[in-house]
């Protein structure tokens, strides 16, 4: 019993150390990778698609990331950066893409849905009431004229 315990102690220590990631370098200027990260997060991961290149830590996003900081110390402004992200990838790399003719459905999609809900959500209801009122004969409304009609209760049963 104490074998397997020293075992399983010395395979967990040797199979521990090769979990352990790579420690990412420290930031040359903090400034810089701040605004990295800040643009980062407004541009979407096009492998994840629900993560933010500032999120993701697939091997595209890394790569986007590092060509942001390379643009970044060239010079280049975020608004810059982002038209070229835009004119390579398209505007679903924006998290916020602009409205235009072409993501005009992206923008409006939703709302008209509700819409649409509610418009069948109404015509089902008043179907409905219409189905469940039944249709009176002349007889029945004759009837149900007499039951109404002010005058001696034992005539009317």
């Amino acid at each position: 019993m104490m074998r397997a315990a020293l075992a399983l102690l010395l395979a967990v220590m040797l199979v521990a150390p090769a979990a352990a990631g790579e420690a990412a370098p420290a930031a040359e200027d903090p400034a810089l990778e701040k605004r990295v990260i800040e643009l980062a997060a407004e541009l979407r991961c096009l492998v994840c698609q629900n993560q933010s290149l500032a999120d993701s830590n697939a091997g595209l996003a890394v790569d986007l990331r590092n060509q942001i900081r390379e643009r970044m110390r060239e010079g280049q402004s975020e608004s810059q950066i982002v038209d070229f992200m835009v004119a390579r990838y398209g505007d679903f790399v924006l998290y916020r893409p602009p409205v235009k003719a072409t993501t005009a459905l992206l923008w409006f999609g939703p709302i008209l849905l509700v819409v649409v809900g509610l418009v069948v959500l109404f015509v089902r209801l008043r179907r409905r009431r219409a189905a469940a009122e039944p249709e009176l004969s002349a007889v029945d409304h004759e009837r149900a004229a007499r039951l109404l009609a002010p005058g001696d209760e034992a005539e009317t049963r």
